[in-house]
């Protein structure tokens, strides 16, 4: 048995190469990396992440220096399914959800990261190895670009070989959503996956609007359609609008994905492990689409989740995301230009390497 001897937390403050815009969450100018090392008395270095989308990095670094810390240290990394649970409710009567789920995500991919070492198995494999490719799609953080811009994004993301593109809506008026989405299925034809993302910016009756009149498009999900925990809005949504649903980005806990599949009438169940208690967590909620008979798809950190898609049998898309972090990483994501998947490394643990050096400028106290 080995023992974790040592946690070290580290914080980062990145700037995007441009601003960005959603509809709810406004202007982007920095993403946030909090990172943990977890070093055991056998030599071993395990290395867990989050992210945000610029706000919040500082006091989830703080949460596991001062807290998290001290519910692992001297504990069996190997017991990873208990840590997690310890984790989760050594914290909850202060932080159930919210920071406690990125703080606990971010410790929990350091043990798999430990656990994959351990068994010299690349992460795809020790969840089960159904493939190591997956279904991609590039979704841009792009409301405010102008539509010559937009256009030209997503003909960037054709040149890249994907088969896949998702829009941000909730313009000032629904008009112009839905000329941005002809637009956009113009440029990318008829044999290209088509998806997009209202950001929880409408009303139920709005969306239901919405999903009426970009019926033409061939649309495979709306997502986020108004705010998360609506999930009887969610069905009204997916059955008045006849659209396919999806949600999940921000949602922290298993449960919420529960009532969302079962009263929101969600076909695309969206966890992230950053921000809903890691690994561990994301593995709970693809299990519970599995036996709903839907698939899981994924938001944000593409690096990580390329490989917890292809383990699983019931995948649905990866997202590329607008947040860059495996551009700080030895291996930004592989898309396989003969049919546009991901491709999941190959390297024992979670396959997500970070270049130090490139990291270095952006590093902050806390």
């Amino acid at each position: 048995m080995s023992k974790i001897t040592e946690m070290e937390t580290l914080y980062y403050r990145i700037p995007l190469p441009e601003i960005m815009e959603d509809a709810k969450h406004g202007l982007h100018t920095h993403f946030e990396v909090p990172i943990v090392k977890i070093r055991t008395d056998d030599g071993r270095e395990g290395v867990g992440y989050t992210y945000t989308g610029g706000f919040g990095g500082e006091s989830i670094a703080k949460l596991i220096d001062k807290e998290l810390k001290h519910i692992l240290l001297g504990k069996d990394p190997a017991c990873v399914e208990s840590l997690w649970d310890q984790m989760n409710w050594g914290i909850h009567y202060v932080a159930r959800g919210g920071l406690a789920s990125f703080a606990i995500a971010a410790c929990d991919i350091a043990l798999w990261d430990l656990r994959g070492q351990k068994a010299q198995e690349p992460l795809y494999k020790l969840l089960g190895g159904t493939s190591n490719k997956v279904k991609c799609y590039g979704g841009a953080i792009d409301l405010n670009f102008p539509l010559e811009k937009l256009l030209a994004n997503n003909q960037k993301y054709l040149d890249m070989g994907l088969r896949a593109v998702k829009i941000k809506l909730g313009q000032k008026n629904l008009a112009e959503d839905i000329n941005r989405i002809k637009a956009v299925r113009e440029l990318i034809g008829p044999n290209v996956t088509f998806m997009v993302d209202a950001n929880m910016s409408w009303s139920v009756e709005k969306a239901i609007k919405a999903a009426k009149l970009m019926a033409p498009y061939d649309i495979l999900f709306l997502e986020e359609p108004t705010i998360p925990e609506d999930y009887e809005g969610y069905g009204r949504i997916a059955r008045e609008g006849q659209i396919a649903v999806a949600g999940g980005e921000n949602l922290r806990t298993p449960i919420e994905f529960a009532h969302m599949i079962k009263y929101g009438a969600v076909d695309f169940p969206q966890p992230d492990a950053s921000n809903c208690g890691g690994i561990t967590g994301w593995l709970k909620v693809a299990a519970l689409a599995q036996v709903n008979n839907v698939s899981v798809s994924t938001h944000g950190m593409q690096e990580l989740h390329v490989s917890l898609l292809a383990a699983m049998p019931n995948a649905g898309y990866l997202e590329m995301h607008s947040f860059p972090i495996d551009q700080y990483t030895t291996r930004p994501l592989v898309i396989d230009q003969t049919d546009g998947m991901a491709v999941a490394p190959e390297i024992a643990g979670t396959g997500v390497v970070f270049d130090w050096d490139k990291l270095a400028p952006h590093q902050q106290p806390f």
